[in-house]
């Protein structure tokens, strides 16, 4: 089952995390063969706003374990968690990207569900996906959103993968590639 995990960032926290990254990094490491994309969200100035991750897990008891006991969570650098599970449409992880690691800017869009489905299938046509998917209920049918990881040359752009009026909200944040520094 896969699961797309967003932690928000508490304001002012950035302190805490940067104390904490390698307890981060090294509780992600555990989960080295199960993730499929992870990363930060930032700012404009690049200070950390959030962190994605999107994983294959055995249940939803895996997925909330993953999720809650994250080091900088535990130690309340986040406000909230968006934990839903989630539809890998691309079947692959950001790793088999064409587009690699650098180059062009990176989004998370998500777009929070109301009424019917929405963008059920990959969208022709537009900027490079890197992830994408529909948010489920625990469930794995009820349709509660999508969320992807785009390349995009702009905040417009990305958000234009997604069909705006079909949804409550449609958030997009700045995202980064994660994992280790090489």
């Amino acid at each position: 089952m896969e699961f797309l995990c967003y932690h928000r960032d508490r304001p002012g926290s950035a302190a805490l995390r940067d104390k904490l990254n390698e307890d981060h990094l090294s509780y992600m490491d555990r989960y080295a063969k199960e993730m499929i994309a992870r990363g930060p969200t930032l700012a404009e100035d690049g200070t950390p706003t959030g962190s994605v991750h999107i994983l294959d897990l055995p249940d939803p008891a895996a997925a909330r374990a993953f999720a809650f006991d994250e080091p900088n969570y535990q130690a309340g650098a986040y406000r909230d968690v968006l934990l839903r599970r989630w539809r890998n449409l691309l079947g692959r992880t950001m790793w088999d990207f064409p587009g690699g690691r650098s180059g062009g800017n990176r989004y998370l869009v998500l777009g929070l569900g109301a009424g019917g489905p929405a963008d059920l299938a990959v969208p022709p046509g537009r900027d490079e996906p890197i992830a994408y998917g529909p948010l489920l209920a625990d469930d794995g049918t009820t349709w509660l959103g999508t969320a992807a990881l785009v390349r995009a040359p702009d905040e417009a752009t990305a958000r234009a993968v997604l069909t705006e009026d079909r949804y409550a909200a449609v958030e997009v944040h700045n995202w980064h590639f994660g994992g280790r520094p090489s």
